[in-house]
């Protein structure tokens, strides 16, 4: 062992930033912040954006899916890009040219030209969440992690919940332009404040790049591309019934399997998958793929159902999910004081347990539901989120090497985002599904020869004469009511499922939560190594 080698724990140990660690985690989680907020509020304004470039709503939507599938590749590679460019100097390109891609995207004046400048903005979008993960990692000591990941929560967790109210709000208020300029004054600012008071630690400082593995990029930069793309237009291309959607299937597998087979042999990987033999960082890993799966599609279909089925406004929709991101705020000091006293694996046990619960309690929808019960059963969803993101990622690095660090962000902040992306497009799938399902069932009753239906047609139509409706133009009106209220069953239906399912995918983590080590938590604060 060299003589630097051995000074290397005492150097790390003793390493102080120069700037209050708070005020850093702050500063870095503004920039993340940022970015995951535009993972979604260009969602509720995708219509707006179709009709003003004079596109179709399915072109539309692949400036969310150029977005998503550059994102999804550079979060992977993300602790590589580091290394070779230095991590201040790469978290820095990443929040400037995130910020002029957004003013880019605001000033497109063609669909090509916004769909390109989405899929730059998510090119260094994505090496945003990773390095703020492990900026707050050599910040803080194992024992004060805790409290600091409940700071990045809030940027994790609200941002999703934020982004189609705003979005929503600011489309309707103003033009869509302005859900990407608002990134201008916020990234200006970051840059600023991240130039100011982030600091590489030594270790960072004197880290060798890797060289570039050109074979893993591209296996990475192929599997995940495809599986992006797969993912995000399986249900408008019917899934496998898509020639083009089995060909991206195809090559994702290829390329994820190609990508795994070739960093567990490569000499110098761009991705370390060394990660994956700390127990406590791979179960950290699946534990963040349940709750990115989960909270990223109830963040999408309670929006949809309240536009699809009740009509509501883009912005009364989004309202629904505000409360629910309130909730998380106020109960993350609380979780962290409880994770001083429990042991985090029972902690994470209860966040699964309420958001199963709260899934649960969601599957009961009914035609006529209103505007409180349903952000009731959003804070509910919502509440468990606070008593999971902070011990998972507390746990996922307590044992892991400070050297891999960069590696762990970049794979946790992946499996959250591309499971995300499952659970979105999995959720979608199966409302469109389970609606078949439905109509095929309640259609067998919706027959003249059913005599409750029959009687239901001949009130509405008994109502329409009193109103002064007459002869057979109160009878189509009635049919045409009774349609609709068939139509609204069979949604309600549909969603009250799909919340079933993923109550399911809940409960069923719970048990995993005990492969954690049951030395962390208590009055260990999270534990050290």
């Amino acid at each position: 062992m060299s003589a630097a080698d051995a000074a290397a724990p005492a150097t790390r140990d003793s390493w102080k930033p120069a700037h209050n660690p708070w005020l850093i985690a702050v500063v870095v989680t503004l920039a993340a912040f940022m970015e995951i907020l535009d993972t979604t509020i260009v969602n509720v304004a995708l219509p707006h954006i179709a009709g003003s470039l004079s596109s179709s709503a399915d072109e539309a939507t692949w400036a969310l899916t150029s977005y998503l599938v550059a994102n999804g590749i550079v979060l992977t590679i993300s602790g590589w890009l580091g290394d070779v460019l230095g991590r201040k100097r790469y978290f820095m390109i990443c929040i400037g040219m995130f910020t002029v891609c957004s003013f880019l995207c605001g000033i497109s004046q063609s669909l090509g030209q916004l769909i390109l400048f989405r899929m730059l903005q998510g090119f260094f979008g994505g090496g945003l969440q990773p390095n703020q993960q492990s900026i707050i990692l050599d910040t803080f000591p194992p024992a004060k992690r805790g409290a600091a990941f409940g700071v990045t929560a809030v940027a994790t967790i609200v941002a999703p919940v934020l982004g189609p109210t705003l979005g929503g709000y600011i489309t309707d208020q103003v033009t869509w332009r302005w859900i990407f300029f608002v990134n201008v004054p916020v990234g200006i600012l970051a840059v600023f404040l991240v130039s100011i008071l982030v600091e590489d630690p030594p270790w960072e400082k004197n880290k060798r790049a890797r060289g570039i593995d050109y074979i893993g990029l591209s296996l990475i930069t192929l599997g995940l591309g495809c599986f992006q793309i797969m993912m995000d237009r399986g249900e408008d291309d019917a899934w496998f019934e898509s020639n083009f959607i089995c060909l991206m299937a195809l090559l994702a597998f290829l390329g994820i399997l190609g990508a795994i087979g070739w960093l567990l042999i490569a000499k110098k990987p761009i991705v370390n998958l060394d990660v994956f033999k700390d127990r406590n960082f791979a179960a950290g890993c699946a534990m963040i793929s349940a709750v990115g799966a989960v909270l990223y599609a109830s963040a999408v279909i309670i929006p949809q159902f309240a536009q699809t089925t009740l009509n509501y406004t883009a912005t009364w929709a989004g309202l629904i999910l505000s409360p629910g991101g309130i909730a998380v705020i106020i109960l993350i000091p609380i979780v962290g004081k409880l994770m001083t006293v429990l042991q985090t694996r029972y902690i994470i046990a209860l966040g699964f347990t309420i958001m199963g619960a709260g899934l649960w309690y969601s599957s009961g929808l009914v035609p006529n539901i209103d505007f409180k019960t349903l952000m009731i059963m959003r804070i509910f969803q919502t509440a468990s989120l606070a008593f999971l993101f902070v011990p998972v990622s507390t746990v996922a690095y307590t044992t892991l090497p400070r050297e891999l660090n960069g590696d762990g962000a970049a794979l946790f902040s992946m499996f959250r985002n591309v499971f995300g992306s499952i659970g979105i497009s999995l959720s979608t799938a199966q409302i469109t599904q389970r609606s078949q399902v439905h109509q095929n069932y309640l259609s067998q009753w919706a027959t003249p020869f059913h005599q409750p239906f029959q009687a239901l047609i001949a009130t509405y139509e008994q109502a329409l004469r009193a109103m002064g409706r007459v002869g057979s133009a109160a009878h189509d009106i009635a049919v045409g009511r009774v349609y609709l209220s068939f139509r609204t069953q069979i949604a309600v239906l549909a969603y009250s499922d799909v919340f079933f399912y993923c109550s399911i995918v809940a409960f069923l983590m719970v048990p995993f939560c005990f492969l954690l080590s049951p030395k962390m938590g208590g009055t260990r604060g999270g534990g050290g190594h």
